[in-house]
């Protein structure tokens, strides 16, 4: 930022004061003239198509809309009962601390706004340059509407970046007057988290045809358990003799009144090769559900809060239903209940659209990243441990047509330790695209995402997915497996036209990690058994990991030849040799994007702009 005396100035001189008092004069009475000429009028709802709670009574809703042009974001918070005033921001994982802040806040008779960062203390500052723009204040019935614009990057290092992916946005109510900014005590708030994508595609909404039907796959008016989170599983089934249909679109359903309860649901269907599937209303994880439930893994649809209706491109359609089609699928809901409502009933679900009318490609989902397998481990206390997956060259070469494939949509996936996901497409050696990313991926919000771009993908192309974890809290390694306190690595994309390749993976080879295993047990004092009935999770558990233990071990997986799964939908794997395969070679990446910085604005004082509000509730 310039400094405004660096240079002499022949205009007459104003004391400081004088200009300050002018500035905030000025402001202040635009403001009045603003919320006062809006005053009882509600915003369109068009004009906000986004749309979220930020907590879990549903006092206060976020909605946005995306400017790509602008390169910014334009917020509507509405404060349905305001009390002195709120925090809402951004934070790397929704923590409180190191966030950055627009705050609202009243010493009792007047308001104010202004942009702020927290440090690592939590103590409140307010930003020597003020990035979230106030647009306005509008009373309604409903409650106060604060309308407000922050652009994707500010270059403000106290700022946060806005980018593609998951983003953890935060509040706080204030339930006190406060005398200032600084006096605001963190830690005393009532608050919470959100996960949004806010950086929403701007993609055209496919037109639907005149035969589209509709088919709700819903919750039989359950009552919510009375707990923080369950998972909940209903069997549906479709008619018999269900001809094949494509789905063109789906929607979320959700029972009024409980939009801020509903996390996320997805809708899967079951196994072909079982003749029935028995029905089942209850939590996914309680003992009386049956085994044979863990057979509906096909996903057909997924949604998670603040997403909206999902569309397959005009040209496919996933199909479902028909000969080969199990008729059987597998509604889970996920409830988040914080404040453990007693008694609340739901029917929520999904909603799909379908057509008779088949569109000219059937849409596929494969299967990208790591095998679920333990030769793929993460050390205890690792910050940020970076394991890949690789679709190779090879596979795509044998599997895919001649013309390519599109993928359209994708859904990143880990356990509990992941932090970033990414998959970059490469060809020939050189690193083209990326096909989706998440720097703040959090496995509490996955969904299928529609990509802003199409990426096309040919045969001898390499798909390579990474995934980053955060393992401080743990005190012992943890492997690759199906169990949620083991790892996963996973990018299902989705794609036309759909081809015999399902899955497209790798892992370590298997006697390249028994190398590993004899070397740290010669070179530690640490007997580890190398016994053959001894698994690879006892071995990667007896490890003592110094810093040697964890360099060799990530020295392995970025050299170590792999074992490459190029799999049908059959679980067989495509002909070929495909163990002990080298790992791709990339010759050239693609460079880190650079942010965009806004046309700097004049001299802005680090101030906060009054509000005039009334008198706020004692």
């Amino acid at each position: 930022m310039q400094n405004s005396r660096s240079k002499p100035c022949s205009c007459p001189s104003l004391k400081l004061r004088e200009v300050a008092s002018m500035y905030f004069t000025m402001v202040a009475a635009f403001l009045v003239i603003l919320v006062v000429a809006l005053q009882g009028s509600a915003p369109r709802q068009s004009d906000f198509p986004y749309k979220v709670p930020l907590d879990p009574q549903g006092l206060l809703e976020l909605s946005w809309n995306v400017s790509y042009p602008e390169q910014a974001v334009h917020f509507q918070l509405l404060i349905r009962e305001l009390q002195f005033g709120l925090l809402f921001g951004m934070s790397d994982r929704g923590e409180f601390e190191n966030a950055d802040l627009a705050v609202l806040w009243s010493d009792g008779h007047n308001s104010y706004f202004g942009d702020a960062w927290s440090d690592a203390k939590g103590q409140l500052h307010m930003d020597s340059q003020q990035d979230y723009q106030l647009l306005g204040a509008r009373r309604a019935p409903e409650g106060l509407y604060l309308l407000f614009r922050r652009a994707f990057s500010t270059c403000d290092p106290k700022d946060y970046l806005i980018e593609d992916g998951t983003v953890h946005l935060i509040y706080g109510i204030l339930e006190k007057p406060v005398r200032s900014l600084q006096a605001i005590n963190i830690s005393a708030l009532h608050g919470g988290l959100q996960r949004v994508q806010l950086l929403k595609p701007n993609i055209s909404i496919p037109e639907l045809p005149g035969d589209t039907k509709t088919m709700e796959i819903t919750a039989p008016d359950v009552v919510i358990p009375s707990q923080e989170t369950t998972y909940w599983c209903y069997m549906a089934e479709l008619p018999a003799g269900f001809p094949k249909h494509h789905i063109i679109m789906y929607e979320p359903v959700v029972t009024a009144g409980n939009e801020a309860l509903v996390h996320h649901m997805e809708v899967f269907q079951c196994a072909a090769e079982f003749d029935s599937f028995p029905h089942y209303n209850g939590p996914c994880d309680a003992k009386m559900k049956p085994d044979r439930l863990n057979y509906c893994r096909h996903v057909l649809a997924a949604w998670a809060m603040g997403a909206q209706a999902f569309y397959y491109p005009e040209e496919a359609g996933l199909a479902f239903g028909g000969p080969g089609s199990s008729r059987y699928l597998r509604l889970e809901i996920h409830y988040h209940n914080p404040l453990v409502f007693k008694g609340r009933r739901d029917s929520s679900g999904i909603r799909l659209y379908y057509t008779a009318t088949l569109r000219p490609y059937d849409a596929g989902i494969m299967e990208l990243g790591l095998v679920y397998t333990p030769v793929m481990a993460v050390p205890p206390g690792e910050d940020s441990f970076i394991l890949t997956g690789y679709c190779t060259d090879k596979c795509t070469q044998l599997a895919l047509p001649a013309a390519g494939i599109r993928i359209f949509a994708s859904q990143l996936h880990t356990h509990l330790a992941g932090r970033k996901v990414v998959t970059v497409l490469s060809r020939d050696g050189r690193e083209r695209q990326v096909v989706n990313a998440d720097g703040h991926y959090s496995p509490h919000f996955q969904e299928i995402r529609m990509l802003k771009e199409v990426v096309a993908v040919f045969p001898g192309d390499e798909l390579i997915t990474t995934c980053t974890y955060n393992t401080e809290d743990r005190s012992r390694a943890t492997v690759g497996g199906f169990g949620i306190l083991e790892e996963m690595c996973v990018n299902y994309v989705h794609y036309y036209p759909q081809t015999q390749l399902e899955l497209c993976k790798s892992a370590v080879d298997p006697g390249y990690l028994h190398r590993y295993f004899n070397l740290v047990n010669r070179f530690n004092d640490e007997e580890i058994c190398m016994c053959p009935q001894i698994s690879v999770p006892q071995q990667f558990y007896s490890i003592p990991w110094n810093t040697f233990n964890r360099d060799v071990l990530k020295s392995l997986y970025g050299f170590a030849p792999i074992s490459v799964h190029c799999n049908k939908s059959s679980a067989v794997r495509f002909p070929g040799e495909w163990e002990k395969q080298p790992l791709p070679s990339i010759t050239e990446r693609l460079p880190e994007p650079v942010p965009r910085c806004p046309p700097a604005p004049g001299p802005q004082p680090a101030a906060p702009v009054p509000l005039n509000l009334g008198q706020l509730r004692r």
